[in-house]
């Protein structure tokens, strides 16, 4: 359902705490504006916030896109979620779980919580839902923002859909509505399991076609490691409980063709920089943010060997980041498995 569909009223403008002044955090509270509520943007970079309030630009992520004039920044955290009425958390997936924990004595009873967070919790390799869960229990609902969507083109108002997928369906319906609007479509689902997976293992897949493409490997090679990628997605959605439709849709195919295909994806650029011979580390400091799929490579190899899932795509992956293999031997490996059925 998408949030256009909703028969609930609009009241008052909404005041929603965008926590995390990246450029994904900024292009939602710039979406958030067009959309008509009120988003205050905070971010744990002081000096960040001080250029923002300077040059009214985000200039370190998304240079040349104006902030609004309807947009707050906040420097101080404490007052940005006790002023809003919604929280949205755009951070790097590793800082969810000390971010929560920080606001949680803040909260309004009830309030629910939101994030645009693509990834595993490090060390644990569980859905960002399940800390959330652990720390506050069914008092609040949650729900993830989750689709193919580079940053810079929602910033640039181009069309772009997403979805809310969560805890609580009158929560999803909500948070989508806020940012419904203009070329910004956001559906509405109850499937968080598989609305995460998609949007943490897609990361690991587009550094693998980005490794084939920094290679010079061709087309074939891309569009059959996309496809086996998705075959990966599919067989540990299954043994998570997450609906296949789910992973066939935004969240899942939508969002694992964007980013691997697209070269604003870091996770991609960092692929084909690995691919044509340069460090981890070279790649890391030329990329000069946060690279999601290094981090959830290693939770999504525990996750598959604790649940007997074959993800040979993703191990490769796992073995080139952190075990240091060659990316021409990991190629080897892949292309000299034992033939079989397609679908077994």
């Amino acid at each position: 359902m998408s949030a256009e569909n909703s028969t609930e009223p609009r009241g008052r403008v909404t005041t929603v705490a965008v926590l995390g002044a990246g450029s994904w955090g900024t292009a939602l509270a710039m979406q958030l504006v067009r959309a008509g509520s009120l988003p205050v943007l905070w971010d744990w970079d002081a000096a960040h916030m001080e250029a923002l309030r300077l040059g009214r630009c985000n200039e370190k992520f998304l240079p040349g896109h104006r902030l609004p004039d309807a947009l707050v920044l906040e420097p101080d955290l404490e007052s940005a979620v006790r002023a809003a009425d919604e929280i949205l958390i755009v951070v790097p997936s590793h800082a969810f779980v000390s971010v929560i924990k920080q606001i949680g004595p803040w909260l309004k009873p009830g309030q629910g919580i939101a994030w645009a967070c693509k990834g595993l919790e490090p060390g644990t390799g569980q859905f960002l839902h399940e800390p959330a869960r652990r720390l506050f229990g069914d008092s609040r609902p949650l729900a993830v923002v989750t689709g193919p969507s580079f940053a810079v083109e929602v910033a640039a108002g181009l069309p772009t859909a997403v979805t809310v997928a969560g805890t609580d369906p009158a929560f999803c319906v909500r948070i989508a509505r806020l940012l419904h609007g203009g070329n910004f479509r956001a559906y509405t689902s109850d499937d968080i399991v598989g609305a995460e997976l998609g949007g943490s293992l897609k990361n690991v897949l587009a550094i693998a076609t980005g490794i084939c493409d920094g290679m010079g490997l061709g087309d074939n090679a891309r569009a059959a490691l996309i496809t086996r990628g998705l075959a990966e997605m599919m067989r540990l959605g299954r043994t998570l409980g997450a609906r296949e439709q789910t992973l066939m849709g935004l969240t899942g195919m939508g969002d694992l063709v964007l980013t691997c295909t697209g070269n604003l994806s870091r996770n991609r650029r960092l692929g084909l920089a690995l691919g044509a011979g340069q460090s981890l580390e070279q790649a890391l400091v030329a990329i000069d943010q946060v690279v999601e799929g290094v981090t959830t490579a290693a939770e999504v190899w525990r996750l598959a060997r604790r649940h007997g899932v074959e993800m040979p795509i993703s191990e490769q992956v796992y073995g080139i980041l952190h075990l240091g293999r060659d990316p021409h031997e990991c190629l080897t490996d892949l292309l000299s498995r034992e033939q079989k059925h397609e679908h077994s």
